[in-house]
């Protein structure tokens, strides 16, 4: 087991945005979250990244509670977010925006130079622009940066929430190839928040649907793909 999610509950002021959910991603697996806006699929995210504090349940990652951790203590153990809207800093370079996921690891130069080169292999349009502020690049291109920054950390499970948002459709399908590209070739167990719900179950292992801060169905991605009220409520599409 990986990362486990034990009977969550999150609350903004006195609403409770998460209901007691309970989600398990298993090493090597991508898990997606799928759900209307507001289902609470953000929240998740966030409060496994400590940014969000827990009310109650736990979260517990390789066998450790770091319910109680702060945010950079649970990047140091290898839980590193590539955060919905990319959260990248405009004013810096790509190559600057880059160096500051690796900030809080401790090895060696040479074993960060070795990460910096697949960042720019699963991405080389970031390597043409490695001058460039990350502020001037396309949305697509800031996605790139987003999760290459994630991926510096060397984390073991990636957290990406909203990767494909406001990007046209050949660069959706780019992204998700390299999704798949990050957990196939690095081996990166992936927990992947969409709105795409069909590439997001396309690609997946396992999916949990979420709704107003409860899982309602928990199945392998592809059963959930074939589901009538999955298809209904989320892929644009009756059953069939």
């Amino acid at each position: 087991m990986n990362l486990e999610i034990k009977d969550l509950r999150v609350f903004y002021g006195k609403i409770e945005a998460i209901k007691g959910i309970s989600v398990s991603v298993n090493q090597g697996e991508i898990v997606t979250l799928i759900g209307a806006n507001g289902a609470g699929k953000t929240t998740t995210l966030k409060t496994i990244s400590g940014l969000r504090p827990v009310t109650s349940g736990s979260i517990i990652f390789n066998g450790q509670d770091i319910s109680k951790l702060p945010a950079h203590e649970r990047v140091e153990l290898g839980i590193s977010q590539a955060p919905e809207g990319r959260g990248i800093f405009p004013g810096m370079t790509v190559l600057e925006n880059l160096e500051i996921g690796k900030y809080f690891r401790k090895d060696r130069k040479a074993e960060m130079q070795e990460d910096l080169d697949k960042v720019f292999q699963l991405f080389p349009r970031l390597k043409e622009r490695v001058t460039q502020a990350g502020g001037t690049l396309s949305g697509g291109e800031q996605q790139m940066l987003a999760i290459g920054r994630a991926l510096m950390a060397r984390p073991q499970v990636l957290l990406l929430d909203e990767p494909s948002m406001g990007l046209a459709p050949m660069m959706i399908q780019n992204i998700f190839n390299i999704i798949t590209a990050i957990n196939k070739e690095l081996g990166t167990t992936i927990l992947l928040v969409e709105q795409n719900a069909q590439q997001a179950l396309q690609r997946a292992n396992r999916a949990y649907v979420l709704e107003t801060g409860k899982v309602v169905k928990e199945a392998k991605a592809s059963d959930l793909l074939n589901d009538p009220d999955v298809r209904a409520a989320y892929l644009g599409t009756g059953a069939h």
